[in-house]
């Protein structure tokens, strides 16, 4: 949920963490504070963690002939490269049910969820409602399966912050770079993930 209210317009900053007693009283809230907050802590272990400190190294290495010219820095490439061939290594190795990932999202659009955002003090009800149903409907996590299409997720993440990032010729080059890339990570992928769920287990928020 925090990333989906950061993709509806990446200037809302919602903190509904730091306002915990607004949420305590309705089980609903409550439990969508503990998911927020979950998020918000498995976000810092994984950047914090020296597997995505060695692996975006290694894919910004890939990836740097190949940005010489243009504005695209190379570490917030490989960060967001990385975090892409990992979400297509969890479909492509049938570890995620794409299917039932939008059911449950589908399910979760709630009254509760609504009266969550309220309290949490989302600018724009309506906005953020259109967002995740077209989100939600696009099923656009199918695109992730082909390599090609993670180049144009992240040419279309580049063109938010740069004019013309990249040139047709550094697209190619990059689906080529993310190819090698996912067979180098593919061997010890899910490492990242058993780490994470020992770590989160022992620290149950």
């Amino acid at each position: 949920m925090p990333d989906l209210v950061k993709n509806a317009d990446k200037d809302w900053n919602l903190n509904p963490q730091k306002d915990e007693y607004l949420f305590r009283d309705i089980p609903e809230y409550a439990d969508l504070l503990t998911g927020w907050k979950r998020h918000l802590e498995l976000d810092q272990r994984f950047h914090n963690s020296d597997f995505f400190k060695t692996q975006t190294g290694i894919l910004k290495q890939l990836i740097l002939p190949g940005l010489q010219a243009g504005p695209v820095k190379p570490f917030f490439l490989a960060h967001i490269g990385l975090e892409l061939i990992l979400d297509h290594l969890l479909l492509t190795h049938l570890i995620v049910d794409t299917d039932h990932f939008y059911h449950q999202l589908s399910a979760a659009h709630t009254s509760s969820l609504t009266g969550f955002l309220r309290l949490a003090h989302l600018p724009d009800q309506s906005r953020f409602d259109k967002f995740l149903n077209d989100f939600i409907s696009s099923r656009y996590l199918f695109s992730y399966e082909k390599i090609e299409n993670i180049t144009y997720a992240l040419n279309r993440i580049c063109m938010r912050l740069w004019k013309d990032p990249f040139t047709e010729a550094q697209l190619a080059a990059l689906t080529v770079n993310l190819e090698q890339f996912k067979v180098l990570l593919e061997k010890d992928f899910l490492s990242i993930f058993e780490q994470l769920d020992l770590e989160l287990s022992g620290n149950k928020i």
